[in-house]
């Protein structure tokens, strides 16, 4: 992997809060470019195939043609849609999709934490199969490229387009932070991008199959985790 000779930059608050200045209203384009020209190879977007803002990234980096990995946490509890999603991006985009599995099959899980964990303690089941995959992909890289935005959640709504995560050790990029809903939906329909079919069935967040139901527009997280009182699986917190 080669990053560009500006990656060494440290990331204190005072240049972490000039490239706020720099891209608070600046296109999402303009985030990823400057992603993709400060750290080569050195960055990653992850997708999860089951949201629809990942997928405007991702092809906004398919259409720039940026040096930008993907990386996609399959759970192996994910719904057959999202996966059938992954193999028409790979077609589509040509772009090859690293695939980020926990060191634990669902087998030895069971094995260990008792079956269907995510039952009785989501926490952990996310901690397993999503928090140090997650972890463990991101080592080779120094920035982390990823879709969520202000309005989805009240844990969100401060995101800036750039922070330093100190959980993994890199920098964070949020291109689409000031991005809202019907944003999102215009650019997918403008740039005929694919996206999960649930999405059109009262799904309007997309997790574990077991973990997520339809829920509310007004409420896009309140179908993760039903009977338990958790919006984020823990990557973004």
């Amino acid at each position: 992997m080669t990053a560009t000779a500006h990656s060494p930059v440290r990331w204190n608050d005072t240049t972490v809060q000039a490239l706020n200045r720099r891209f608070r209203d600046a296109p999402p384009e303009d985030v990823l470019a400057w992603a993709a020209a400060e750290f080569g190879d050195g960055a990653a977007l992850t997708c999860s195939f089951g949201g629809s803002a990942g997928m405007v990234l991702l092809d906004m980096i398919a259409r720039q043609r940026l040096p930008i990995a993907v990386i996609f946490l399959d759970t192996d509890l994910l719904f057959p849609e999202t996966y059938a999603l992954v193999a028409e991006v790979e077609r589509r985009y040509g772009l090859p999709i690293i695939r980020q599995r926990p060191a634990l099959s669902l087998e030895d899980q069971a094995r260990l934490h008792g079956p269907a964990l995510y039952n009785r303690d989501p926490d952990r089941c996310c901690a397993i199969r999503k928090v140090a995959p997650l972890a463990e992909a991101l080592r080779p890289y120094q920035a982390w490229i990823s879709g969520i935005r202000r309005e989805q959640t009240a844990q969100r709504a401060a995101t800036e387009p750039v922070a330093w995560n100190a959980k993994y050790g890199l920098l964070k990029l949020s291109p689409l932070a000031a991005w809202s809903a019907r944003q999102v939906w215009a650019y997918i329909g403008a740039h005929d991008v694919p996206y999960n079919p649930l999405l059109d069935q009262g799904y309007p967040s997309l997790g574990c199959a077991p973990c997520t139901c339809p829920a509310s527009a007004d409420n896009p997280r309140g179908g993760r985790w039903n009977g338990f009182a958790r919006t984020e699986c823990g990557i973004h917190t």
